[in-house]
C-alpha cells in the first residue's frame, strides 16, 4: 500500500506505518495542482483540514482507497461522493478533544475576567485597575453547550468542576453525569455562557442566529471553538453593538480564508484565535497515533 501525508503530521505517524510495512511518502506542503497530478499513484492519503477532497480530486484519484483524516471534522472531504467510489473515509475522533476544551474553558475565564483587555493595558503601560475590576465569577452561572458529543462532554466536565451549572443541546436523548440536557430554546434563554460544539451541517447551519440572539438574557457570553457556519457571525455583531452579548470568543469563522471575522475583531467585546483549538503537542501526537492506526488497521484488513 501506497499512501501520501498531504498535511503536517507527527512524524511518529510516519514511522509507525512504515513499520508496519505500509510506503508513505511526506508531501505535507503539497498544492491543489500537484495533488491532482501525483494522486494517481497512491491507494491512501493523510488529510488534516488544509486539503481538500472534493469530487474532482476523488474522480482523479483512481487508485485510491482510503482516506484518513486527522482530525475531528470531515468538513473538507466530499464523504458521501468518496464513499460511494468505495473509498474507506476515517477520521481520528477522540485525540484533540481535551485540547479543544481546554481551549473554551480558558475563553469561559478570559470573557469573565477580561484577561485580554488587561494585558493589552499592561503592555500599554497603563494600570487600569478600578475599570478592570468588574469581572465575575463563572461559579454559580449556567453554561449551555450547543452540541455536546466528546468535546462538549469535555467541556461539561472541566466546567462541572468549576462551580458551573451545565445544561446541553443535543437531538439524541443523553445521560451525562456532569450536565442536564434541554431544548434549545430553553437553553438559549437559560445560560449565562453558550459554548457551541457541533458539525457545520445543513441542519446546525446558523443553529445560533438572530432569533436565538433575541431570546438570550442581556449580557449573555458566547464562545465557539466548534466550526464556523455554526454561529450566525453577522448577528452576532449585530448582538454585541446591541449590548445584548456583553463578550465573545471565537477561534472558528465562517470564512477561514478571507474574511477571518475582521468585522467582529473591530469590536472590543470580542476575542479570538487563528482555528487553534487542537493546536497543542498532545492533541497532535494523538491525532498522528490514531491517523496510523487507522492506516496501518485498513492496510492489514485489504491488503
Amino acid at each position: 500500500m501506497r499512501v501520501l501525508i498531504c498535511d503536517p503530521t507527527a512524524p511518529g505517524a510516519t514511522e509507525k506505518m512504515r513499520a508496519a510495512g505500509i510506503e508513505v511518502d511526506v508531501q505535507d506542503d503539497i498544492t491543489a495542482d500537484e495533488l491532482m497530478e501525483v494522486l494517481p499513484a497512491y491507494d491512501g492519503m493523510v488529510v488534516r483540514s488544509r486539503t481538500k477532497v472534493r469530487a474532482p480530486v476523488i474522480d482523479k484519484a483512481k487508485n485510491l482507497k482510503a482516506i484518513v483524516r486527522g482530525g475531528v471534522g470531515l468538513d473538507n472531504i466530499d464523504v458521501d461522493y468518496a464513499r460511494s467510489k468505495g473509498i474507506a473515509v476515517m477520521n481520528t475522533p477522540s485525540a484533540s478533544s481535551a485540547s479543544v476544551a481546554e481551549l473554551t474553558i480558558g475563553y469561559l475565564l478570559a470573557l469573565a475576567r477580561r484577561i485580554p483587555d488587561a494585558t493589552a493595558s499592561m503592555r500599554a503601560g497603563q494600570w487600569e485597575k478600578k475599570p478592570l475590576s468588574k469581572g465575575s465569577e463563572i461559579a454559580g452561572k449556567t453554561l449551555g453547550l450547543v452540541g455536546c458529543g466528546r468535546i462538549g462532554q469535555e467541556v461539561a466536565k472541566r466546567a462541572s468542576a468549576l462551580g458551573m451549572d451545565v445544561v446541553f443541546y443535543r437531538r439524541t436523548p443523553t445521560e451525562l453525569p456532569h450536565a442536564r440536557q434541554v431544548p434549545l430554546d430553553e437553553l438559549v434563554r437559560a445560560a449565562d455562557y453558550i459554548s457551541l460544539h457541533v458539525p457545520h451541517t445543513p441542519d446546525t447551519h446558523h443553529i445560533i442566529g438572530a432569533a436565538e440572539f433575541d431570546k438570550m438574557k442581556a449580557g449573555v457570553y458566547i464562545i465557539n471553538c466548534g466550526r464556523g457556519g455554526t454561529l450566525d457571525e453577522e448577528a452576532l455583531y449585530e448582538a454585541v453593538v446591541s449590548g445584548k452579548v456583553a463578550g465573545a470568543a471565537l477561534d472558528v469563522f465562517a470564512d477561514e480564508k478571507e474574511d477571518r471575522g475582521k468585522k467582529l475583531f473591530a469590536l472590543p467585546q470580542v476575542i479570538g484565535s487563528p482555528h487553534i483549538g487542537a493546536g497543542t503537542k498532545e492533541a497532535k501526537a494523538r491525532v498522528g497515533e490514531e491517523v496510523a492506526d487507522r492506516m496501518i488497521g485498513f492496510y492489514r484488513e485489504h491488503f
